[in-house]
């Protein structure tokens, strides 16, 4: 049976009447899935900043020393009633500015509720720093930071009877060369030193092949690649010449080449004999970085027992992260994110208040 005109015109009507309700009807759904993602970023975005406002007053400082300007961070507690005690922060490896990307922060808080300043710096060219840190030495480092402790025992807010050193990693050959320039450091805590430049390094590869699952025979080629390239280092080849022996692929960058050749003879078991105030030694029985039990070992049998505080937390790494986020880079990317306070092991924080005290 055909339909007439206005029976057809009645049904249209009602089809575009549902379409448009149809319509009405999506555009509210998704105006209320908009709005309810809104309302979930303005949480998020407020539980960012609670958890990453902390209870410091930070002040930019530039520290002249004789090879420039340094940018840095002095870090004092918010309620301060007499001068304070100074932590003096030395970076590990790499090109950390003063705060290390914001990751020194809930020390710095920590630091603070025990009575104690923070002080760092971003590297020589770095965030504004003078310089190239590539360029630098370990003696290099050690006279940098030595120049700094003295331009800080001018501060009004510091007493410079308790000015002391903080350092990881790599600042384990930086911090007793400055204890053997400055008879006036009060105490030491190092995270994670290494001992001897070459053998951390060869640690470390072979550590990283180990967690990544690699083959003995894989392991055997990266161990000759190793020594291949310590071999060029002893004969002091030039940059190009490096990199036409291990290929431009696997070739570091030219400022990075002269930085280890710079720096591939460290060892730290002569200087750290020279420390004279209280150490605190923190080390993770997890760490693929730095052969743990070779740093307690040189530290036990080179520095006074009586000066010396050791702890190794088993289930930490390098890092000094909770055993919960060793493993797990997303873990610690959104724990870093929305809790900082929360990335550390508690033993660690908790024990530089006791040594602190």
């Amino acid at each position: 049976m055909q339909l007439d005109w206005e029976e057809k015109e009645i049904l249209n009507t009602q089809k575009n009447v549902l379409i448009k309700g149809g319509n009405i009807t999506m555009k509210k759904r998704v105006l209320k899935i908009l709005a309810a993602l809104v309302m979930v970023a303005a949480i998020l975005g407020g539980v960012i900043l609670i958890q990453n406002d902390f209870k410091i007053v930070e002040k930019s400082v530039d520290i002249k020393t004789s090879n420039g300007i340094l940018k840095g961070t002095l870090v004092l507690p918010q309620k301060l009633s007499d001068k304070a005690g100074l932590v003096v922060f030395v970076h590990g490896d790499g090109p950390a500015n003063a705060s290390y990307n914001e990751q020194y922060k809930p020390l710095w808080e920590e630091l603070a509720k025990h009575g104690y300043a923070s002080l760092s710096w971003s590297k020589p060219g770095i965030d504004g720093s003078d310089g190239n840190w590539l360029f630098q030495s370990m003696d290099d480092r050690a006279n940098e930071a030595n120049e700094v402790i003295e331009w800080a025992k001018n501060l009004p807010e510091i007493d410079t009877n308790k000015i002391g050193l903080w350092g990881a990693s790599q600042a384990g050959w930086v911090i007793p060369k400055i204890v053997k320039l400055n008879k006036n450091i009060a105490f030491t805590i190092l995270v994670a030193p290494a001992i001897n430049w070459i053998e951390q390094g060869k640690y470390n590869t072979l550590k990283e092949l180990e967690k990544k699952g690699a083959t003995k025979d894989e392991m055997i080629q990266e161990e000759k690649e190793f020594e291949n390239e310590l071999e060029l280092l002893k004969q002091d080849v030039s940059y190009e010449e490096y990199k036409k022996a291990v290929g431009e692929k696997n070739a570091v960058a030219k400022d990075r080449w002269i930085f280890i050749k710079k720096n591939y003879k460290a060892d730290a078991t002569e200087d750290i004999r020279y420390f004279y105030s209280p150490v605190k030694l923190f080390l993770g029985g997890k760490d693929i970085n730095v052969d743990s039990e070779n740093t307690k070992e040189v530290y036990k049998k080179e520095v006074l027992s009586k000066l010396l505080n050791v702890t190794v937390i088993p289930t930490t790494d390098h890092f000094m992260l909770k055993a919960s986020l060793v493993d797990s880079k997303i873990k610690t990317f959104f724990v870093g994110l929305f809790a900082p306070r929360e990335l550390a092991d508690k033993q660690y924080y908790k024990e530089i208040g006791e040594f602190l005290k």
